[in-house]
């Protein structure tokens, strides 16, 4: 992976992260369920790809 490629992965993660802490103190403040359910879903998606993204990076440093 080039330098430019692993600064896009990093780059990523870090977004997902803040994506992930918006999500979850958006959670935590709803009171209507669905609207939960809802960020709930989409929670699993960027922590799925956050998991990915940092799995990722371990192969690369492994590599290295």
């Amino acid at each position: 992976m080039t330098q430019k490629e692993l600064s896009y992965v990093e780059d990523a993660v870090g977004h997902e992260k803040n994506i992930i802490s918006i999500l979850n103190l958006s959670i935590e403040e709803l009171e209507n369920d669905d609207l939960k359910n809802f960020l709930n879903n989409h929670l699993e998606s960027h922590q799925t790809l956050y998991d990915n993204l940092i799995k990722l990076l371990e192969e690369q440093s492994n590599e290295g």
